[in-house]
């Protein structure tokens, strides 16, 4: 049985547009990566798992390359383990 965070993952995998921050900002912490807030009113906020690191913007909704960025980095992650 999937997870609330697996089934968010595999939604947004299905349909990468019009996804909240907070969204993808939740399953990335749910899989693992820490996150480096921004300083200085920027919105880029950093996530990062051993050798992996992503940037997404805060947007809303975010743009869809970095949902399918993160999709990405999140499966790659999981080979490792």
């Amino acid at each position: 049985m999937l997870s609330k965070r697996d089934k968010q993952l595999q939604a947004i995998k299905n349909n990468p547009s019009n996804v909240k921050f907070e969204t993808i900002q939740n399953i990335l912490l749910s899989k693992g990566f820490s996150e480096t807030a921004p300083s200085g009113g920027s919105s880029h906020y950093t996530y990062s798992k051993g050798p992996y690191r992503i940037t997404v913007v805060k947007n809303k909704p975010v743009n869809s390359i970095y949902i399918k960025q993160a999709v990405r980095i999140i499966e790659l992650s999981e080979e490792l383990s």
